[in-house]
């Protein structure tokens, strides 16, 4: 199966569809009636769609085992078709589309099942996803025109003993959003992080993105550097960095990450090594680029 364990938990939600055409009126009014000779077709179907979504990852190899929270299973009756719509909803890592698609089909199978002793010309039709919400898809910020700052702070790195993996780790992370950055590797001085940091607010650089200094070595004073700079503390982004990080090491907790605003630039000092940035930046992208429309007057939705 594909890897899921760098990815966050989020609500998604997923509606699918299926039709299922009958050949005559009689069928619809044997449905209508409760008279079809095998039970209750809507319930029965139902029922089985609810197995369905919650079974998915035995039936297809690459879904994963997830919880499902909320399945909705209803039925409209158009002239000859059965028209079915599934709604399923989770709290996960990953998407249900495939869940409520698999729970329509079933449905369908089941409407066919137990109406084909009275209706030798049943058709399952347009199994197919109407809506998909959650993870990624629920971030549509823009990022065009944005721009980023990356400043390694590093002792050895900037003496050369060491090489950077962080800064272009974070670097790659963010052109797979198109934002372009600059790159920077600085000793372990509070005035040398401070003064970058304000030559890129000065250049209205949308993102400085901080990596190193952040542990509890006599060296790291990134955060001590950072914090008096910030207009606003964004409290919940370093949190955020930290509680992905304990689910992965129950390091994450020492890390001192700090996150806030100047003017419209958004700073935050990430973890040096390269795990540890990496992670911090799938925890909280692409959900942070949100900040910029907050910053230019936006809903906060």
């Amino acid at each position: 199966m594909v890897n899921i364990t760098h990815k966050s938990n989020t609500l998604r939600k997923a509606i699918a569809t299926a039709v299922v055409a009958v050949s005559s009126e009689a069928t619809i009014t044997a449905i209508n009636n409760n008279q079809v000779p095998k039970g209750n077709v809507f319930e029965m179907s139902k029922t089985a769609g609810l197995f369905a979504a919650k079974r998915t990852s035995d039936m297809i190899p690459d879904c994963h085992p997830l919880p499902i929270e909320y399945t909705h299973i209803s039925f409209e009756v158009k002239e000859l078709e059965i028209h079915i719509f599934v709604e399923v909803h989770t709290i996960y890592k990953t998407g249900v589309e495939v869940e409520a698609m698999h729970a329509a089909s079933v449905v369908a199978l089941t409407l066919y099942d137990m109406l084909k002793p009275i209706d030798k010309g049943i058709e399952i039709r347009n199994i197919r996803l109407v809506e998909k919400k959650g993870g990624k898809t629920d971030y549509k910020e823009a990022t065009e025109g944005l721009t980023a700052a990356v400043i390694v702070c590093s002792d050895t790195i900037a003496a050369g003993k060491k090489e950077d993996k962080a800064g272009k780790a974070i670097i790659a992370h963010l052109e797979r959003y198109a934002v372009p950055a600059t790159y920077t590797i600085i000793p372990d001085e509070v005035a040398d992080i401070q003064n970058h940091i304000k030559q890129a607010v000065n250049k209205n650089t949308s993102l400085v993105l901080i990596t190193g200094g952040t542990g509890l070595s006599p060296r790291d004073v990134t955060p001590e550097a950072v914090r008096p700079l910030l207009d606003r503390e964004i409290e919940g982004i370093a949190e955020t960095i930290r509680s992905y990080g304990q689910d992965r090491t129950p390091y994450s907790m020492l890390s001192r990450s700090v996150a806030g605003t100047i003017g419209n630039s958004l700073v935050i000092a990430l973890p040096g090594s390269t795990k540890g940035a990496t992670e911090s930046m799938d925890a909280v992208f692409p959900a942070v680029f949100h900040i910029f429309k907050m910053l230019k007057g936006g809903r906060h939705d």
